[in-house]
């Protein structure tokens, strides 16, 4: 090992800081509402009954990635990216969405499927492996997982270009005008797949907004290894605009993020967000952070609890009471209990239906692979 190996192992983990002053943040971690001159409006009509759904998103989603992780460990899944302390970054883009919005996800956006309407027991479906991807992209209008890093980018990218090219931008009818949404972490934001679709997004204008969570560890890596500037400020050497928003406030979020889709929408090209946010668990359950980072700066972020800040709003200012939490806690109990029944018998399917999609219609190629399979499987049966 080199010296300037051992000499980087020794230096002590960067802090994270608290965002920065670029950061837009509408509710503190101590649950405080603040105003912003350019983001209030995007939040002013949100109900009591909004904020209150909001919550119960946030608390839904933590116990199916509770449950996600711990049927993981009991040998139920074969593996399961973990988005404890991400679900405001996650419901907060996800509920600013329109119905006719298309999304990118990468592997871990959970939240983001559960509120476009997604079936939860899908996920479990895909890391369970008995099923060829997990869901009908169609059906909610979110796309497949993403295992390559920052693939998806390229994807949503030219996808949005489709929507450009339909005549689905800047007519002015929101039923009509639509937008694109791309997540990926910061350790994708590195890659040369997310930097492509930068440049072609920002050269053709395409309706897309780049949702970076900004986790702060690209698995092993901290951001501070990969970038000597904040992820967000990367956007205008591409010739676009970058917002840092504060990733565990879920109103913030929904805010910056319908800003972001109403750009696109309108014409106005691409944009990235940087949600500002902390990965509290494992990579994924095949990773120990315990390896490369400190458990004090863990503690530091359990003060910025997305979850807690929002239920302390509420309670201080008279929306919701214990009757109210004690009730959204029963729920995720039930809801806990029908998702492990649910995964424990799911039945797998026939290996052959790896093909059934390749194409939209029957394919000679596909049937003559989809035949051979079958053949080939049935040599077994033959040989007992």
């Amino acid at each position: 090992m080199s010296d300037k190996v051992v000499a980087e192992l020794q230096e002590p983990t960067p802090s994270v800081g608290d965002g920065g002053p670029d950061m837009i943040q509408l509710l503190t971690p101590e649950g405080q509402r603040v105003s912003h001159p350019d983001y209030d409006r995007y939040v002013e009509n949100l109900s009591a009954d909004d904020l209150r759904s909001f919550y119960r998103d946030l608390v839904l989603i933590r116990r199916l990635d509770a449950e996600g992780y711990a049927l993981q460990r009991q040998g139920e899944l074969g593996l399961w990216p973990s988005l404890l302390g991400q679900e405001a970054a996650q419901v907060g883009s996800g509920r600013a969405l329109r119905p006719h919005d298309f999304v990118f996800p990468t592997y871990r956006e959970h939240g983001v499927g559960f509120v476009r309407g997604m079936d939860p027991q899908s996920s479990l479906q895909l890391f369970r492996g008995v099923s060829q991807g997990g869901w009908d992209p169609q059906e909610n209008n979110f796309h497949l997982y993403t295992i390559v890093i920052g693939a998806q980018a390229l994807h949503a990218t030219g996808y949005a270009m489709g929507v450009k090219m339909d005549g689905n931008v800047g007519t002015g009818d929101p039923d009509r005008d639509t937008a694109v949404i791309c997540y990926f972490g910061d350790g994708a934001s590195s890659q040369g797949d997310v930097n492509e679709a930068f440049v072609y997004a920002a050269s053709f204008d395409a309706p897309v907004v780049f949702f970076c969570q900004n986790n702060q560890w690209a698995i092993s890596e901290p951001v501070t290894k990969q970038t000597r500037i904040p992820l967000f400020q990367r956007a205008a050497g591409f010739g676009f605009r970058g917002i840092r928003v504060d990733g565990n406030d879920i109103l913030a979020t929904y805010a910056v993020t319908q800003h972001a889709l109403d750009e696109a929408r309108s014409g106005n090209g691409p944009l990235l967000v940087e949600a500002y946010t902390y990965r509290m668990g494992a990579h994924t359950t095949a990773d120990d952070p315990t390896k490369y980072r400190v458990s004090a700066e863990v503690e530091e972020w359990k003060f910025r609890d997305p979850i807690l800040r929002l239920k302390t709003y509420l309670a201080h200012e008279g929306m919701a009471d214990e009757s109210f939490f004690t009730a959204v806690d029963a729920e995720a109990d039930v809801f806990a209990a029908e998702l492990r029944e649910g995964c424990v018998t799911m039945k797998t399917m026939p290996g052959e239906t790896m093909w059934d999609h390749v194409y939209a219609e029957d394919h000679p190629v596909m049937e003559a692979e989809r035949a051979a399979f079958k053949a080939y499987q049935a040599s077994f049966e033959e040989a007992i």
